[in-house]
């Protein structure tokens, strides 16, 4: 999927969440979101243009949801499909 589908998909998301009053638990709700309903392709793509492009087109509470804890669900996941 085209990393700019992926960037608008996410802020559509963050929109819905933003305005949650606890903005840490929104990050979570965000992270939540991606790990339940994306694909894990998907989710490994958006980590990636994270990590290399410093998510680039992203909202802020996005980016901030993805590297707090998206980072740690994404390695788990990938290291459990490495020990299957």
């Amino acid at each position: 999927m085209q990393i700019d589908h992926l960037v608008t998909m996410a802020n559509q998301i963050g929109d819905f969440f933003k305005s949650f009053p606890d903005q840490a638990q929104a990050k979570k709700d965000i992270a939540h979101h991606l790990t339940r309903f994306w694909a894990s392709s998907m989710r490994q793509q958006i980590l990636l243009h994270v990590q290399n492009n410093h998510g680039a087109g992203l909202h802020d509470i996005v980016r901030d949801a993805i590297n707090q804890h998206l980072n740690n669900a994404t390695a788990s996941e990938l290291s459990s499909n490495i020990d299957d």
